[in-house]
C-alpha cells in the first residue's frame, strides 16, 4: 500500500451538472490503514489524503480516482459497508423528500469542506448517500472509466424505482439526470447512455443472508476474477457468494470488518 500526501484538487464538475446520477461510493470503516492494506492488496489500489479531512482517502488506480475510504465516527448509526452516493442539487430538499416518503436520514445533511451530504435508507432498508457540491478529481475520467457499478436488490422493483425518481430526480429535463427503462425483468437506469445501476425485485427483508436482504451492491469490475478473490481470502476476507454468468464468474466478497462487495469480469455487459 502506498500513499500519497497530496490532495485531490477540484474537478470543476458540481451535482448541479449530474442531477441524481451516482457520482461516488465510498466505504466507511472502523480502521482506515487496516481498509487500505486490504483493498490496496486485493485492487492494487494506492491511496492519497481527501479534502475531507485526516480520516478520509481517496483510493487510486493507475493514478485515478476509484473510491473514497474513511472512518467510521463512533456516534454515526451507519455500518461498515460500502455505500453509493447521488449527486442532488440541494441536500436539504433531498433529505426532506426521503422523509416524506417514509424512508429514513440516518446522518445529516453535514457540511464538509466541499459539499454536504447525508446517509439514509430507502423504505425497504437499502443504504444509500446523497451529495451536493463539488465531485472527485478529474470527474470526467472517473465516469468515463466507470470503476464501479451498483445493483440494488429490492423487494419491489417498480416501487423501488419510483421512490429513487422522485427523490433523486430521474428521468426528468434537469442537466445530466438519469434514464429508467424496463429490460429484462429489471429496471435499467443509465446516465448519458450508460448503465450506471439495475434494480431487481426478488429480495426479503428478514432474510438472514445478506445477499438476499434489501440493498446496495457496489461491483468492481476487474481483469481477473479469480486474482481477485485470492487476493482477498489471503488478506483477511471471505467468499459470500458466487454466480456464473455468460461473460464469467461475479463473486461477492465480505472484506476482514464485515463489509460486502462484488468483483465481476470488466469484459461483462452492463
Amino acid at each position: 500500500m502506498a500513499t500519497d500526501p497530496k490532495p485531490a484538487e477540484p474537478s470543476g464538475t458540481t451535482t448541479h451538472d449530474v442531477h441524481g446520477a451516482p457520482c461516488w461510493i465510498t466505504l466507511l470503516a472502523s480502521d482506515l490503514s487496516r481498509a487500505q492494506a486490504f483493498y490496496g492488496a486485493v485492487f492494487g489500489w494506492t491511496f492519497r489524503h481527501a479534502r475531507l479531512g485526516d480520516q478520509f482517502s481517496t483510493a487510486l488506480h493507475g493514478g485515478a480516482p476509484i473510491a473514497g475510504i474513511g472512518t467510521l465516527e463512533p456516534d454515526w448509526r451507519a455500518p461498515v459497508d460500502w455505500t453509493p452516493y447521488f449527486a442532488v442539487g440541494d441536500a436539504d430538499e433531498a433529505a426532506a423528500r426521503i422523509q416524506e416518503r417514509c424512508a429514513t436520514v440516518a446522518v445529516g445533511p453535514l457540511s464538509l469542506p466541499v459539499g454536504r451530504g447525508a446517509l439514509a435508507a430507502d423504505r425497504d432498508g437499502a443504504v444509500f448517500g446523497i451529495w451536493e457540491g463539488e465531485l472527485i478529481s478529474d470527474w470526467a475520467t472517473w465516469r468515463k472509466a466507470a470503476p464501479v457499478w451498483l445493483r440494488l436488490r429490492t423487494r419491489d422493483a417498480f416501487d423501488a424505482a419510483i421512490f429513487y425518481g422522485q427523490v433523486l430526480d430521474w428521468a426528468c429535463d434537469l442537466p445530466g439526470c438519469c434514464q429508467v427503462d424496463y429490460e429484462k425483468g429489471e429496471v435499467v437506469v443509465r446516465q448519458e447512455g450508460h448503465v450506471v445501476a439495475r434494480l431487481s425485485s426478488g429480495a426479503v427483508e428478514t432474510a438472514p443472508n445478506p445477499m438476499v436482504k434489501p440493498r446496495w451492491h457496489v461491483l468492481f469490475p476487474v481483469y481477473d476474477v479469480r486474482a481477485a478473490v485470492e487476493g482477498a481470502t489471503r488478506n483477511g476476507g471471505s467468499v459470500l457468494g458466487e454466480r456464473q454468468t455468460p461473460d464469467g464468474p461475479e463473486v461477492t466478497l465480505r472484506d476482514p470488518e464485515g463489509a460486502l462487495f462484488t468483483v465481476t469480469s470488466d469484459r461483462a455487459p452492463r
